[in-house]
């Protein structure tokens, strides 16, 4: 597993070639991208579980991984209540081009 943050998938978002989803980060709604993640075996879906670094998930996990990681983070010195808008984890979607 790798050190990422947590996060839950809320939706997919439409468009962006079906790269980005809309993700629960502690309590906080953002836009990730899933480009990085190898989804030919089953896509993800809302309730799944991601890891999230710099924007981007790198990978999947279940509820125990997702907690794991959370655990990681508090030892580090993060706390679980901290201001999600701290850590800018909001991806941009791409500009389309012209």
């Amino acid at each position: 597993m790798c050190l990422g943050i947590p996060g839950q998938v809320v939706e997919m978002v439409e468009g962006y070639g079906d790269q980005l989803a809309l993700v629960d980060v502690a309590g906080a709604a953002r836009r990730v991208n899933i480009g990085m993640l190898d989804l030919d075996e089953q896509n993800l879906s809302a309730g799944d579980w991601i890891l999230i670094h710099m924007g981007f998930a790198v990978e999947r996990v279940d509820a125990a991984g997702a907690e794991e990681a959370m655990a990681g983070l508090e030892m580090m010195g993060r706390p679980r209540d901290a201001d999600p808008d701290s850590a800018n984890l909001d991806v941009q979607p791409p500009v389309p081009h012209a």
